[in-house]
């Protein structure tokens, strides 16, 4: 296989363990608590902890099409047929688009639920307007309902659902409530139904680590968990002192495995650029000015991509 090609697959392979990993994070109940407590009207002003509990079983992550038609599935349970989630041969339908994280959330009165999606982007694509994506998302959040949530023209029976989308890279930080909204155009009827079905949430995060304030409280956590920069005792320390949450093995594992691959995906992207800049004819010291590295480390680089080559 051509270097080239394989330094292509090992990158995109590092990017999806980075990004499962990343889901995997999101996805530990505390985390969503923090997510559904500056999100959902219902928790909002709660303690996460005390949220924890209102998420029924555990988030499915990736593995849940998206797709009309896959997103449940049938089967048969002593006589009668039931309609569940379609998380099933997952490897069979390798390569559909599937949400990153979905689960149930009890309300406070015991008996209604919400339907929550949160779904987490590297940065805003180019090729379509999230926005646009994330209509469609909520809009299959509802659709797939039927036969599982609510039958035949039980439309009452509707769960509300959330898609939230958290995105990084962007200019500053910011979030937004995308939802309907009903305009009196002739006379003004009382028209039965629910305007608070349909609600989504964009949640932008920049680069830089947010400060240590309350209207930055679930920026500062969500980029402290996905930062390529903070080492893993730098993270662990701000989610255990200034979120109270405890760092259990899976929390401590994931967080130590993002770190890996950031380093990992960090050093693929200098050796790129340095080798690039190589053989435009920059010499090594040129090249450790502007990496920032010293000329023994870019040498060492240069010969190892050469011995690779060779």
């Amino acid at each position: 296989m051509d270097t080239e090609i394989k330094n292509a697959v090992s990158a995109t392979d590092q990017d999806a363990q980075y990004d499962d990993k990343a889901k995997r994070l999101l996805g530990n109940k505390i985390i969503l608590a923090h997510i559904l407590v500056k999100t959902v009207d219902e928790f909002k002003g709660m303690n996460p902890k005390n949220v924890v509990s209102y998420i029924e079983g555990e988030p499915f992550i990736s593995v849940v099409p998206v797709e009309p038609g896959l997103t449940n599935v049938e089967k048969e349970e002593n006589g009668q047929r039931i309609v569940g989630m379609n998380t099933e041969n997952a490897e069979i339908n390798e390569g559909l688009v599937r949400f990153d994280i979905i689960f149930y959330v009890r309300m406070k009165d015991g008996i209604s639920q919400v339907i929550v999606n949160v779904e987490a982007q590297k940065d805003e694509p180019s090729g379509y307007h999230i926005l646009n994506r994330a209509v469609f998302y909520v809009s299959r959040l509802v659709s797939s309902q039927k036969e599982r949530d609510f039958v035949k023209t039980n439309y009452n029976d509707i769960r509300r659902v959330f898609s939230i989308w958290v995105c990084m890279g962007m200019d500053e930080s910011s979030m937004a409530y995308v939802h309907l909204a009903k305009d009196d155009l002739l006379g003004s009827y009382s028209w039965k139904g629910r305007l608070d079905l349909l609600n989504i949430v964009l949640i932008g995060m920049s680069n830089e680590l947010p400060e240590h304030d309350e209207k930055y409280e679930l920026h500062r956590l969500l980029s402290t968990l996905l930062s390529m920069e903070l080492t893993v005792d730098e993270k662990l320390g701000i989610i255990e002192k200034e979120y109270s949450i405890v760092v259990d093995d899976r929390i401590r594992e994931d967080v130590s495995a993002m770190c890996n691959l950031s380093q990992g995906i960090k050093d693929n992207t200098l050796a790129e650029v340095i080798m690039t800049m190589h053989e435009k004819g920059y010499d090594s010291a040129q090249i450790a000015e502007i990496v920032k590295k010293t000329i023994e480390e870019v040498e060492a680089v240069i010969k190892k991509r050469e011995l690779v080559l060779a």
